[in-house]
């Protein structure tokens, strides 16, 4: 089989897996990053590594039509910024971290714990014209514990992809012939500063869920007209270095400093 591979390292066991399989990769898409909060390392890493042409530039309708037109079996992508042309007689997989039609949209693992929900998990579908709402092909869910953060979460979500993509690759045919309509779901729209942003009148419970929603990320603190900001935060009712009063509590954390 012959795929062109699209994302982020968020979802690289799935690459791994198609490599593992024997799955020829005519070529990737990734997208700039940070590669502070959001990387693309180990992709181009494997693209060197194997030898597979790789691109920071964003896809295109008529990339999609070289692919198919030159023997490409299918197209698969793991986290990626832009809306991707469909393209008929093309095969085209998305990876999406949330039990769909539930958690639509590009960031819906915060939401999740924000959310308090206690189940998750994987979805693969076809992509269509609309984010996340094409057929399922596969899917999977794993329990959410009550004090899951963000690093947590990609872990298990993660852990679930090279099984789910070596089933996708050797039941191919019958399971996108299979794919069932996902029907009325939920769009949960991309978390912003303020989702992520803890105020001196919030309860411990609340900022503690802030903090493990956005665990690798940045969150804020407001108090008394200033802003801090905060990396990999823990709410604590035990002082310890690098650690501020809040919330009845403290926040704990690698880096604390004002936003500017």
């Amino acid at each position: 089989m012959r795929a062109c591979y699209v994302g982020l390292d968020l979802m690289l066991p799935a690459l791994d897996a198609l490599i593992e399989e024997g799955v020829r990769i005519d070529r990737i898409f990734t997208c700039p990053v940070d590669n502070v909060y959001e990387f693309n390392t180990e992709i181009i890493s494997r693209a060197k590594k194997y030898g597979i042409p790789y691109t920071t530039d964003r896809i295109t309708e008529t990339d999609v039509i070289s692919l198919r037109d030159s023997g490409c079996d299918f197209l698969i992508c793991g986290a990626y910024y832009y809306k991707i042309p469909v393209v008929e007689d093309m095969p085209m997989i998305n990876i999406h971290p949330s039990l769909l039609p539930d958690g639509r949209g590009s960031w819906p693992m915060p939401v999740t714990i924000l959310k308090e929900y206690r189940k998750s998990g994987v979805t693969f579908h076809k992509i269509e014209d609309s984010f996340d709402t094409g057929d399922i092909i596969l899917q999977r869910e794993f329990d959410v514990s009550p004090r899951e953060d963000l690093e947590s979460f990609t872990e298990k979500f993660q852990m679930l992809l090279p099984g789910m993509t070596r089933e996708l690759v050797n039941g191919f045919d019958e399971l996108l012939s299979g794919a069932i309509p996902q029907g009325e779901g939920e769009y949960w729209r991309c978390p912003a500063d303020e989702d992520a942003t803890i105020t001196e009148d919030m309860s411990g419970e609340e900022c503690d869920r802030i903090l493990r929603a956005f665990f690798g990320f940045e969150c804020f603190y407001e108090a008394k007209g200033k802003r801090l900001k905060i990396v990999r935060g823990r709410y604590s009712k035990e002082r310890s270095e690098m650690c501020i009063p809040a919330c009845g509590g403290y926040i704990c954390a690698d880096e604390i400093c004002e936003d500017r």
